[in-house]
């Protein structure tokens, strides 16, 4: 092989895992398995694709050495191949942000309006934890908490968050947080918490995010 075509098979490789990237659905798959590892049916129902077409997705993510798996039984479950996966997610949806001007107008379709839900940061979190003056909701689905979760957060899914917020004092302020800055479930929290009185905010990030910057975490064993 050439110098010039071992150098353009180079490229090419790296390219592979732009291109392994290059469908809205993979990436939403991305984001979801951030979370932690998900069985090919789970993953289905959260990005709402039949069982085969997910299974297809899931694959060429493997096959881009994006993503592992592993079977247990009759059923097959994927994760991301690192935490620089994650990180590659990350800065991809960040990079949009910053220089696609449609994501901003789609964001703000998807989300809805944000006149009401005010952000805190992870550091001002963390702080307000230590204090004790919060109370953080995961509001993500139920495994994604099981796989992994802010140290001493709540899970409540917003099925099971209608009936607690009837329970909480309005002295402590509530925190919200789901997988990301584009996750739905911590906005409609918010609402959910302020409609009945109560002082609440959401985490400007994700998961994710905060475990990797350091800050406390309780991990599935």
């Amino acid at each position: 092989m050439s110098e010039q075509a071992a150098k353009s098979a180079l490229f090419d490789s790296f390219a592979s895992v732009a291109a392994a990237l290059g469908s809205g659905r993979r990436a939403e798959i991305v984001d979801v398995l951030a979370q932690g590892e998900r069985s090919v049916d789970e993953v289905a129902g959260e990005v709402g694709q039949s069982a085969a077409a997910t299974s297809h997705h899931l694959r060429l993510l493997a096959k881009a050495g994006l993503a592992r798996s592993r079977r247990d039984g009759n059923r097959i479950y994927y994760r991301l191949a690192s935490d620089r996966v994650a990180e590659l997610w990350a800065a991809v949806r960040d990079v949009a942000a910053r220089h696609v001007a449609e994501v901003s107008v789609l964001a703000g379709e998807y989300l809805g309006e944000r006149d009401g839900v005010e952000l805190l940061s992870a550091s001002e979190l963390q702080e307000r934890i230590e204090e004790g003056s919060v109370i953080v909701f995961d509001v993500r689905p139920e495994a994604e908490y099981q796989a992994g979760h802010i140290k001493g957060a709540v899970s409540a899914p917003l099925e099971q968050l209608v009936s607690i917020a009837g329970t909480l004092s309005k002295r402590r302020e509530a925190v919200a947080y789901c997988r990301g800055p584009y996750c739905v479930y911590a906005d409609d929290a918010v609402r959910l918490l302020r409609e009945r009185g109560l002082r609440a905010r959401r985490l400007d990030v994700g998961f994710p995010e905060w475990r990797r910057a350091g800050l406390p975490v309780e991990l599935a064993s």
